[in-house]
């Protein structure tokens, strides 16, 4: 009985290890992703604003990685426990289109958060980090990217 148990116990762990893997595929393909963003020195008025988009369709230096698409950062609408702004980025192809000059930009005059496919009409809800599909054909998430804040810096790389 007590082997019977240790073995549901030790199936039932692996499979909670297993649902906690973001184990997430993309439609995107992998690119590499590797981006620094010197907030006080470059975008002072991005650092800890709310509802606000920068976007990377190009590399500013010869080091920069912009994925697939380019890069979307955008400070959404929670702070963290110091009162600063949680950023999140995302791969700005469309994941439905899945092409790298098929694109998804802010909506001006919107919800907080939202973004728009150019071509699909696809839109994306990006406020909370997840940049899950709400309107059109993409049933999809937005490729996400991992963000780090360090030193007045967002660094911008791979989950």
């Amino acid at each position: 009985m007590f082997k019977k148990l240790a073995n549901i116990m030790l199936l039932l762990a692996a499979i909670l290890m297993a649902a906690c893997d973001d184990n997430y595929v993309s439609s995107i393909p992998n690119y590499p992703v590797r981006l620094q963003v010197r907030l006080t020195a470059e975008y002072s008025t991005f650092k800890n604003s709310t509802n606000q988009f920068l976007l990377f369709e190009a590399r500013k230096l010869e080091t920069d990685r912009i994925g697939y698409g380019g890069i979307m950062i955008y400070s959404g609408l929670m702070t963290d426990d110091y009162g600063n702004s949680v950023y999140y980025a995302f791969d700005m192809a469309c994941p439905y289109e899945a092409k790298q000059d098929v694109k998804v930009y802010p909506v001006q005059d919107s919800l907080p958060g939202l973004v728009r496919c150019e071509k699909c009409g696809s839109e994306f809800n990006v406020a909370y980090g997840f940049g899950d599909p709400v309107k059109g054909p993409a049933t999809e998430i937005l490729k996400r990217y991992r963000v780090t804040y360090s030193s007045d810096v967002l660094i911008v790389q791979p989950r």
